[in-house]
């Protein structure tokens, strides 16, 4: 698996890394998580992504994982949640801080993401002053955004972020025009998230109402028209996460799955490397062709 740095924090993380998202499903045995966290750092995908949000995400990484906590990337996301604060402000962003210390059983984040708060949101002082002072006291190595579009333009080019975590895809690659070639520049490294657009191509008919949706309708867009787009000899899932986990500027894409079949081929496929240069190129054009106002999907 290959290896980046994750901007210019000093950490180091591979080019594929793991959303926990589906770790925390309490549908998901407590073993089975534990052997799916497990195999993902035996695997090589040592930068774990959670988030408060997601169910007994983070209390099973630090409960399966903490023997290990030199050998992985942590990031997680706060703004939401904590009882007895109201979301959104300083007090809860401090303190969801200070809970994910303790859920996840370590002295230090490496990166503490916002997790798709609106601009305004954003750039609340109490909130941003939360932060500054988690990493003044050494609680976290690097602060960062998570969300789209506008909110994460104004990230981007307002100095105070050394991460960003935004969707890059096949079908939502509004970031590779701009995004990721600005911080690239600024030493802002990139997790890109839903690598695999959420799997639209496993949908013969629409999947109404599904997150999915959006990028169904966006893929049959793709395939159509005069030089529709076509997998060639990669099968989908290999052509979309090559895609992303090479996209110039990405530090590392996130694949969350609950099974350990799924985990272990992305492993295999992101290790392939790069895609050739007119596959990329094939993907690239398919978009730019239908782009009828696709920004990216929280």
């Amino acid at each position: 698996m290959e290896r980046r740095p994750f901007g210019t924090s000093g950490l180091i993380v591979p080019a594929l890394g793991l959303g926990a998202g589906q770790v925390g499903d309490a549908r998901l045995s407590e073993a089975e998580a534990g052997r799916l966290l497990g195999a993902a750092l035996d695997l090589g995908l040592t930068l774990v992504d959670t988030a408060r949000g997601y169910g007994l995400s983070e209390e099973r990484i630090g409960r399966h994982l903490a023997h290990r906590r030199a050998g992985f990337v942590l990031s997680t996301k706060v703004g939401y949640g904590v009882e007895g604060e109201a979301d959104w402000t300083g007090p809860c962003v401090a303190r969801g801080i200070d809970e994910a210390l303790r859920r996840l059983r370590t002295e230090v984040l490496d990166v503490v993401f916002l997790h798709s708060c609106p601009l305004e949101t954003l750039r609340d002082p109490a909130i941003l002053g939360a932060l500054e002072e988690a990493l003044r006291a050494g609680k976290i190595r690097v602060a960062g955004y998570s969300g789209e579009n506008e909110p994460l333009r104004w990230a981007l080019t307002s100095g105070l972020f050394g991460a960003l975590e935004c969707s890059v895809n096949m079908c939502d690659q509004r970031s590779l025009g701009d995004v990721l070639p600005e911080a690239a520049a600024r030493g802002i490294a990139v997790i890109a998230k839903r690598p695999l657009a959420n799997g639209p191509w496993t949908h013969p008919a629409r999947p109404a109402g599904q997150y999915v949706e959006r990028y169904w309708e966006r893929l049959q867009a793709m395939r159509s028209g005069d030089q529709p787009l076509d997998p060639g000899p990669f099968d989908w899932d290999e052509l979309a996460l090559r895609f992303a986990a090479f996209a110039p500027g990405v530090s590392t894409a996130i694949a969350g799955t609950a099974s350990l079949e799924h985990l272990t081929r992305n492993a295999a496929l992101v290790a392939r490397g790069p895609l050739p240069a007119s596959a990329v190129a094939g993907v690239r054009e398919a978009f730019l062709a239908h782009d009828d106002g696709w920004d990216g999907q929280i």
